[in-house]
């Protein structure tokens, strides 16, 4: 009785499975394929579409949702600023969508056994101090290895003012200029 018990339950779950996938079989699905090559391009656009932007376009974007100058996600006067001040250092990345400038490793050549670091964060789309923090990080070179040693908060905060002077003054220049 129990092998003839194990059996049926043994069929009846591959059977319960065949029949469950068989009824999702049945939805009928239309296929809409474009006609020609011209028809496909018009229907998903190209990446260039993006630069060449007609004046319904930018007429659109500028009517849109609050957003920076640019299409950037932050503002673009901190964001210029930003680039400019640290424009001497090497960047690994850099998100102007996400606010976020990375740099390499940057060794002074008249201090070759130090090398810092600098992550910075746009967080804000207005021009205020609380929208910019930036973060620097500072190696040694001891016998050949780079060791992690403490970085000035003080520099940190000085490269905060420098980039927020600049963005000042690039607003003042834009306004004059208008």
């Amino acid at each position: 009785m129990h092998s003839s018990f194990s059996a049926l339950r043994r069929s009846f779950f591959p059977l319960l499975l065949v029949s469950v996938l068989a009824a999702c079989g049945s939805l009928n699905v239309e296929a809409d394929y474009p006609q020609n090559d011209n028809t496909a391009s018009e229907e998903s656009g190209s990446i260039f579409d993006f630069f060449r932007r007609d004046e319904a376009d930018k007429t659109a974007v500028q009517t849109a949702a609050p957003v920076s100058e640019g299409g950037l996600g932050v503002n673009a006067l901190l964001w210029q600023s930003s680039l400019d001040t640290l424009s001497f250092m090497p960047l690994a990345a850099a998100d102007a969508a996400g606010g976020v400038i990375i740099t390499e490793w940057y060794s002074d050549p008249r201090a070759t056994d130090e090398r810092v670091k600098i992550n910075l964060v746009i967080t804000g789309r207005e021009l205020r101090a609380d929208a910019l923090r930036v973060s620097v990080f500072r190696e040694t070179n001891r016998r050949g290895q780079w060791v992690s040693t403490a970085a000035s908060s003080k520099a940190a905060r000085q490269l905060e003012n420098i980039i927020l002077t600049r963005a000042r003054d690039l607003a003042t220049a834009r306004r004059a200029s208008q």
